[in-house]
C-alpha cells in the first residue's frame, strides 16, 4: 500500500482493523463451540452471538492501541512492523475514537442478547473484556507499557474466550474446557511476542516496557519457544482423560509449522523476517484452533 496514495475509506478501516488477526478471536469461539458440541449443549445463536462479541472487541482493542501508541509516540516511522492507519493519516484520531464507540456498541448488543441466553456472568465477562482492551494501552496504567500484555492476551484471548464461549451454551464450566484454553492462549500469545521482539527496539525508545523489553531479546525467544511447547504439551492430559481420547493431539499435524516459526525467531532480527515470523505464527494459530475444534468435535 503506497504511502503516497492513501487508501480508501473502507481499505483504511479495514487495515485499522488488522483483518489477519482476527482469528485470534475466531479460534477460541471456535473450540469453545466445539467443547459445547462434544458435551451435546451446543447453541447456535449465542455462539454466533460470542463471536460477533469477540471480534467487535478485538476490533476496538486494536483501535485503541493505534490511539495510546499514536499518543505515548511507540508508532513512529522506525517502526519495523505494519504502519497503522492512524500513524500513516489514514484515519484520524477522531475517526478513530469514533470507530472504538461503534465497534463497542455492537459487543454491547451480542452481550445484551447473551445476558437473555445464559444470565448475569456474561456481564462479568464482558465488562472485563472491554475494559482489559481499552486498558491494554491508554489509562493511568497501560497493560501493554508495563509487561502485563502477554497475560492479557493469553487470559483473555484464552481462558475467558474459551470457557467464556462454552460457558454461554452450556450453562456451566467443565475443567477440561479450562484446560483446553491453554493451548489457545498460549498460542494467541506467542504472536504478540513475535511483535514485540520485533518492535523491542522501538519500543524501549518510547518507554513502552513489554515483556520483550524486560527479558531482552534472547530471554524473550526462549519464551517464545515455551508458549508453543506449552500449547502442544497441554494436549496430552486431555487425549489421556476419557472425556476426549486420541482426537485431541490432531493438532500435533501442526509440530512442523510450529518447528519452523521457532527457527524463524531464533535466527533472525530484521523487520522483514519477523514480520513474516509474525504471520506464521498466526497462520499456526489458526489452523491449530481448527484443527483442535475438529478434533474435540470428533472425539
Amino acid at each position: 500500500m503506497s504511502e503516497r496514495r492513501p487508501p480508501g475509506p473502507l481499505r483504511a478501516w479495514l487495515h485499522a482493523a488488522r483483518v489477519p488477526t482476527l482469528a485470534a478471536s475466531l479460534v477460541p469461539v471456535l473450540v469453545g463451540s466445539a467443547l459445547a458440541a462434544h458435551d451435546r449443549t451446543f447453541r447456535a445463536g449465542p455462539a454466533l452471538a460470542a463471536l460477533i462479541g469477540a471480534v467487535f472487541i478485538q476490533i476496538a482493542t486494536n483501535l485503541v492501541n493505534d490511539l495510546g501508541d499514536a499518543r505515548r509516540g511507540a508508532d513512529t516511522s522506525e517502526r519495523l512492523g505494519p504502519r497503522r492507519a492512524l500513524q500513516m493519516g489514514w484515519l484520524s484520531a477522531g475517526a478513530t475514537r469514533t470507530g472504538v464507540v461503534v465497534c463497542l456498541a455492537l459487543a454491547t448488543l451480542a452481550g445484551l442478547y447473551l445476558l437473555g441466553a445464559a444470565g448475569w456472568p456474561v456481564v462479568v465477562i464482558g465488562l472485563a473484556s472491554i475494559l482489559a482492551g481499552i486498558a491494554y494501552t491508554v489509562g493511568p496504567y497501560p497493560l501493554a507499557y508495563h509487561a502485563l500484555g502477554d497475560l492479557f492476551v493469553f487470559l483473555f484471548f484464552g481462558v475467558v474466550a474459551v470457557c467464556g464461549t462454552y460457558f454461554v451454551q452450556a450453562r456451566a464450566i467443565h475443567p477440561a474446557t479450562l484446560l483446553a484454553s491453554v493451548p489457545v492462549g498460549a498460542l494467541a500469545a506467542a504472536i504478540l511476542v513475535v511483535n514485540n521482539v520485533r518492535d523491542l527496539e522501538t519500543d524501549r525508545a518510547a518507554g513502552k516496557r513489554t515483556l520483550a523489553v524486560r527479558l531482552g531479546r534472547g530471554a524473550t525467544r526462549g519464551f517464545y519457544r515455551t508458549l508453543l511447547l506449552t500449547a502442544y504439551l497441554a494436549l496430552f492430559p486431555l487425549a489421556a482423560s476419557g472425556r476426549m481420547g486420541p482426537w485431541a493431539l490432531l493438532p500435533i499435524l501442526t509440530l512442523p509449522l510450529g518447528l519452523a516459526e521457532i527457527r524463524r525467531v531464533a535466527g533472525h532480527e530484521d523487520g522483514p523476517t519477523l514480520n513474516r515470523a509474525l504471520l506464521g505464527t498466526a497462520r499456526l494459530h489458526a489452523i491449530f484452533g481448527i484443527l483442535f475444534a475438529l478434533g474435540i468435535a470428533l472425539a
